[in-house]
């Protein structure tokens, strides 16, 4: 679900490193917001990150 449909931009793994440097797993979620969007040509319930909306890849339905 984490996964913007513009995009592609989902969850990336990583390595949370603290001051001692004991090594740990870690995950970034990317900023997904559920919008209604036109999707050829008829509004539709996507998942898009805040980057497309801002850049104008959505074209938000109102």
């Amino acid at each position: 679900m984490a996964k913007c449909e513009y995009c592609g931009k989902a969850v990336t793994f990583g390595i949370r490193v603290s001051h001692s440097h004991r090594r740990s797993n870690r995950c970034w979620k990317a900023n997904i917001r559920r919008v209604k969007a036109i999707v050829d040509g008829s509004p539709k319930r996507v998942y898009a990150c805040t980057r497309c909306l801002r850049s104008g890849k959505v074209t938000r339905a109102v």
